[in-house]
């Protein structure tokens, strides 16, 4: 059993709600380590939308490599499957040049399918089907779709925003074709022994610090273009049926530009759904297993303390060993804590 552990492989995992602060922290780790990193974040991986995304720029890359971030047009679908086969691509490529992988973004449904190798082979769907959920959407409105899914699988319903109506109907499209609840499942998928020796970190934080963050990154991204961002995607063709265009920032500022409500209520509507959004993101986490809880204020908020405290851990569950035994690793901390 020991020899079987012994031949895991590492990941590391830097979770946590939106505007918690995982970017910075997570350069810090990846060069702490020698690693790399692996975006779990199911809307950086568009090119064109930058903003709105709160993508990391080049810079703040500090060399570290990044994957899976802008190889994907926004006319592209993107879904968990094919994150998953992403993701064991580049893990591949990462453990062969001996480097470690650091996943880092807060999907937690991404994260959970990589950690615990989830088999979505049962779930292909059926064309036909989905085409008659589709059209029922259309017609009928995402909310009755919803409502329709919280009588097969309240389970699901209570995860999935009534919104999200591609998630609704592969829910319903997995209830119809197997007659099990897509929520028992992927309960059942998620009690399966992880492949990876793994370290899963939610990064957190106080609650209205946090949505005070929130509303200070919307106000920002305004600032930098969110408006004009937008509006090039609209001119490029993106409408509101594409996946990518459904993400936080996106929709309710497309909604603007159609006319279906004023700026000010746009911006308002997505202050007050991010806030959602992360609050969705904490209940997501704390049904996990194995996680390691980092509060911002058990560490006087100093990135330095909670970089230290990520390290032991590390060399506790063996993935950096070599790192704790550098001598020159306060001096390295203490040059990435003191970056702003």
């Amino acid at each position: 059993m020991e020899a079987e552990k012994e031949e895991k492989r590492p990941l590391v995992i830097l979770t946590g709600p939106t505007a918690v602060g995982k970017t910075r922290l997570s350069v810090s780790l990846a060069k702490a380590l020698g690693g790399e990193i692996i975006s779990a974040d199911s809307m950086q991986v568009y090119r064109h939308m930058d903003i709105g995304s709160a993508k990391i720029r080049p810079e703040e890359m500090e060399g570290i490599p990044h994957h899976l971030i802008d190889v994907l047009e926004p006319s592209e679908e993107f879904h968990v499957v094919r994150f998953q086969q992403m993701v064991r691509e580049k893990l591949e490529n990462i453990y062969k040049s001996g480097k470690i992988p650091l996943l880092v973004g807060g999907t937690g449904f991404y994260i959970q399918a990589v950690l615990y190798d989830i088999d979505f082979t049962e779930n292909k769907g059926n064309e036909a089907l989905r085409g008659r959920l589709e059209q029922l959407a259309g017609e009928q409105g995402a909310e009755a779709l919803h409502r329709r899914l919280a009588q097969v699988d309240p389970v699901a319903a209570e995860q999935i925003h009534p919104n999200n109506s591609k998630r609704v109907i592969r829910a319903l499209e997995f209830y119809e074709l197997t007659g099990q609840p897509i929520s028992r499942h992927n309960e059942q998928q998620r009690r399966k022994e992880s492949p990876y020796r793994s370290a899963y970190f939610v990064l957190t934080d106080d609650r209205e610090e946090l949505y005070q963050r929130i509303d200070q990154r919307v106000d920002q991204m305004l600032a930098e273009g969110l408006l004009a961002e937008v509006e090039a995607l609209k001119a490029r063709g993106c409408t509101r049926n594409m996946v990518s265009m459904q993400g936080l920032g996106y929709k309710e500022i497309l909604d603007y530009l159609d006319g279906g409500c004023t700026l000010e209520e746009a911006v308002y509507t997505l202050k007050r759904d991010t806030r959602h959004f992360a609050k969705r993101q904490l209940t997501w986490f704390k049904r996990e297993r194995d996680v390691i809880w980092l509060d911002k204020r058990d560490y006087g908020r100093q990135e330095e303390k909670i970089l230290g405290a990520m390290l032991e851990i590390l060399e506790q569950r063996g993935i950096c060993q070599k790192i704790q035994k550098d001598k020159k690793l306060a001096r390295k901390l203490e040059k990435y804590g003191s970056k702003e």
